[in-house]
């Protein structure tokens, strides 16, 4: 049965003064119906620009899809237009964003928000649609729903508006949820308690979901599979617990040393070094090269781009030897 998301060389550019920025760079990866699939790597590794692509949010101009397929269902997303993709929006594809305040119409109602999408892609209007959503805010946690419906965002904590974030993404009950990066606005304990609302609802919708973060530690509290991103690439895909008992790229080595969660107590924290390459400026070879400290850089690829190869079943890394080779330390 095929993947419910298969994205195939997803290649994204922008035209600005500098040059042509390769945002999205080639990726590949797949969603399986009712999977949880997390995609992890720095800022700037263009994780939100292959999410947004999947529902026309890409800025074009700047923006243009350059190459690649995403097919969704057995529908290239990539190929429908504006009014094809409303289809889509909201209905079978929801999206929860970072920052639920920005997210949020400062100015309509919760209950206006929440209902708008029964009205667009079910029809439904008046006390049925009113009573949908009072059920989706009571799935969410938040009491005394059928009063606090009629409050404005401004009215609620940033904990209780990503509920909200939630209960929206998921009233239409889409097939796909993509997540991009949810709780980073929260402090730690609202955090845990936003995921483990998500995880709940995911589990008895069987809703697919696409977890975009640069934590370590919510990938494998909330994803089945992980595909690590760097400088727009894939550099490293596998399930989860594949990838966090044998990480081969040194970046993902990198990301995993990073992780305070992971450091031995007294143990000085590791820190990749630098910064990640300009996108406008992408080196010939290997792009992690000049930061690779837990491999080999002089093996690294100067004269091309490494290719992701598949070197055991269901995990897959980029074939360059400096990045492959064992820690130095």
């Amino acid at each position: 049965m095929p993947p419910l998301l298969d994205i195939q060389d997803l290649r994204i550019h922008f035209h600005t003064r500098d040059g042509v920025v390769r945002a999205v760079d080639g990726v590949s990866l797949q969603v399986e119906a009712g999977e949880v699939a997390g995609i992890v790597g720095e800022s700037g590794s263009g994780k939100s620009v292959t999410a947004a692509s999947l529902l026309g949010l890409v800025p074009m101009p700047p923006g243009r899809i350059a190459g690649g397929r995403a097919w969704f269902d057995g529908t290239d997303l990539l190929r429908l237009t504006g009014r094809e993709l409303n289809g889509y929006r909201g209905k079978r594809i929801s999206m929860i964003f970072q920052d639920p305040m920005t997210s949020l119409n400062p100015y309509l109602r919760i209950s206006t928000q929440l209902i708008e999408p029964l009205e667009i892609h079910e029809g439904l209007r008046g006390k049925r649609a009113l009573h949908r959503a009072i059920d989706a805010l009571e799935s969410v946690g938040i009491a005394d729903a059928a009063k606090r419906i009629h409050a404005y965002p401004h009215e609620f904590s940033g904990g209780m508006r990503q509920r909200v974030m939630i209960a929206m993404a998921l009233i239409t009950k889409p097939d796909l949820v993509i997540a991009d990066e949810p709780t980073t606005a929260l402090d730690v304990t609202v955090q845990k308690q936003v995921l483990e609302v998500m995880r709940r609802l995911q589990r008895e919708t069987g809703t697919a979901v696409l977890f975009i973060t640069h934590d370590l530690a919510l990938v494998h509290e909330m994803c089945d599979s992980v595909t690590v991103m760097y400088a727009g690439r894939v550099v490293e895909s596998a399930s989860a617990a594949m990838l966090a008992t044998g990480p081969r790229h040194a970046y993902t080595r990198g990301l995993y040393r990073s992780n305070p969660a992971g450091a031995g107590k007294g143990c000085a924290l590791y820190s990749i070094p630098g910064s990640p390459p300009d996108p406008a400026r992408l080196p010939g070879g290997c792009a992690f090269r000049e930061r690779n400290t837990l491999g080999d850089a002089d093996q690294c690829l100067a004269d091309h781009r490494p290719e992701l190869v598949e070197i055991a079943p269901g995990h897959h890394v980029q074939d360059c030897p400096g990045c492959l080779a064992p820690s130095q330390d």
